[in-house]
């Protein structure tokens, strides 16, 4: 495993345990309130919760997840982009998956949930695996089929573009997710554009 991807992991794993502790109080002042939600719902909107609402999980299933898929593909990204681009990469998409989320809600109005998870730092995570590495053949867990990453990656973003779209699976942020994978693709173009993708 990779130092940045470790130390992710660890944050995120070490957060999680508080949250059991602490009950909804970390929720109330990191995860990340939308712009329209004063209190006495949540602490309301503050800068910060751009970032820390990244390293809260809503349950078990939802912080195994994020994690496996950070311990999957993650190393090979920083390999590839170094440790301190890696970390400048998963923060970027943590901030543009969280934008998203806060101009959704904003459009959408009366939403009243917070929104806490990794998902949009790993989403674009893996958008930079599917364009680093098109051809490496991946293995599902449902449906057992093996496709190449960049299969995956295109139908992972079109199932979530539909979801959000139709409001399918309630309660989850599709369009932080696609937000993560737009902010990944606009800062691997700006390194492109610079001659070089590895500090």
């Amino acid at each position: 495993m990779t130092p940045v991807v470790r130390n992710i992991l660890l944050a995120c794993v070490a957060v999680f345990l508080l949250q059991q502790v602490a009950g909804p109080s970390l929720e109330y002042w990191f995860a990340l309130w939308p712009l329209d939600l004063a209190p006495p719902y949540g602490a309301g909107f503050h800068l910060w919760q751009l970032v820390t609402y990244a390293f809260l999980h809503g349950g078990f299933t939802h912080i195994l997840f994020n994690m496996f898929a950070l311990y999957m593909f993650g190393p090979d990204i920083e390999r590839l982009v170094g440790p301190r681009r890696f970390s400048v990469y998963f923060l970027v998409c943590v901030v543009s998956a969280g934008l998203t989320q806060l101009i959704v809600e904003h459009l959408e109005r009366g939403l009243a949930e917070p929104t806490i998870g990794a998902s949009g730092g790993i989403f674009g995570i893996l958008l930079a695996f599917g364009l680093a590495y098109p051809h490496r053949r991946l293995l599902l867990i449902f449906p057992p089929i093996p496709m190449p990453a960049w299969l995956f990656v295109t139908l992972y973003g079109l199932v979530e573009l539909y979801a959000g779209v139709t409001g399918t699976a309630a309660g989850v942020a599709h369009f932080a997710h696609l937000g993560g994978m737009i902010g990944g693709f606009a800062l691997i173009l700006y390194w492109r554009s610079r001659g070089s993708l590895r500090s």
